[in-house]
């Protein structure tokens, strides 16, 4: 009777522990993104091949862990690095990307640690077509929105009636002056009823050595009407010490052929706030065709008119662009592959 119970007990545990080991969960995933692409300017004419044209090429490792009661331990761990050298973005950093680790439930989500801000991604899907990514968008070349900081706490909050928030603070720390405290405030509403979409938030940011501030503030809308999806945006920024004072405008749709091909067109306007007439405005195409659920071939274009001492240049997503001189035009294209795994 008691090797009995015994073996009963052993089964019950092994169940146990299978079925918390069932609950937990850890993904491997990554995005590359390589291209050629083509630049003309003052300077002359350059032809490279260039990593993150659409998607900033990435590898990393997310999880989740089931405790009970509906909530969920949730990680990320994510490298940035060149498609086309295989180097790390940040060869100083194990996970330059991303680090945190955090709880979800029915009350929403919070997270700790090295982390993507709310405007980055409540608000970019939100400002254009292209999530405010390739050469081709003017809210990728002309804002200063900050994409991650360190040392966050972030709060999302469930949809309700399709309105939902994120909230991130951010701690200062050996690299910043002073050392303690806090450097770093973001705040992102959304809200979406149909094919109808609005979005805004707000961006508060200390310099490393304390003596200035970046402030900014986002706002976007769009509507769907069939295949096609139209977008109106707004950014403004400024800088206490008075160096950057913008405000950039955008109007840009998009069609989708197909399930699988979009084409979209943006304009931008950046206005210099300053005084000094440091104005630019551009003009940018892209086309997506997804092979697959995981490679899509692109193409970006973008033109961009500078004014005066403006150096606005084309950026990728995952790469700066080359200098421009100031109050010269530049123009690209880039051809590209992405494939997520």
């Amino acid at each position: 009777m008691k090797k009995t119970i015994m073996g009963l007990s052993v089964i019950a545990s092994a169940c146990a522990f299978n079925s918390a080991y069932a609950q937990s969960s850890v993904t491997l995933y990554g995005v590359i993104d390589n291209g050629i692409e083509y630049r003309n300017s003052a300077a002359g004419t350059v032809l490279r091949a260039v990593s993150g044209g659409l998607f900033a090429s990435r590898y990393g490792l997310k999880g989740s862990e089931d405790i009970g009661g509906g909530l969920h331990v949730n990680f990320q761990l994510e490298q940035g690095f060149s498609g086309v050298t295989g180097a790390a973005s940040n060869s100083a950093a194990a996970f330059n990307r991303q680090a945190w680790v955090g709880l979800s439930g029915a009350f929403g989500e919070t997270r700790f640690g090295l982390q993507n801000t709310p405007q980055y991604i409540f608000i970019n899907p939100e400002l254009d077509p292209v999530a405010v990514m390739s050469i081709g968008s003017p809210m990728n070349n002309f804002n200063s929105l900050t994409v991650r900081v360190n040392n966050a706490i972030s709060y999302f909050t469930p949809t309700v009636y399709g309105l939902s928030a994120q909230f991130m603070v951010a701690m200062r720390d050996s690299t910043t002056k002073p050392t303690n405290g806090f450097q770093f405030y973001n705040a992102a509403l959304r809200y979406e009823n149909g094919p109808f979409r609005i979005a805004a938030g707000y961006e508060q940011a200390a310099n490393a050595a304390g003596t200035s501030t970046l402030k900014l503030f986002n706002a976007g809308a769009s509507v769907g009407v069939g295949a096609a999806r139209f977008y109106l945006a707004y950014h403004t920024e400024h800088q206490t010490d008075n160096s950057i004072k913008r405000d950039v405008y955008e109007a840009s749709g998009s069609y989708a052929f197909s399930p699988a091909a979009q084409f979209s067109v943006m304009y931008g306007y950046a206005h210099d706030r300053t005084g000094q007439g440091n104005n630019a405005q551009q003009v940018g195409l892209t086309y997506a065709y997804s092979l697959s659920k995981r490679t899509t071939l692109y193409g970006s274009a973008g033109f961009i008119q500078n004014r005066n001492q403006a150096r606005f240049t084309l950026n990728g997503t995952g790469y700066t662009g080359l200098a421009v001189a100031p109050g010269a035009d530049t123009r690209g294209a880039i051809i590209g592959m992405v494939h997520r795994f």
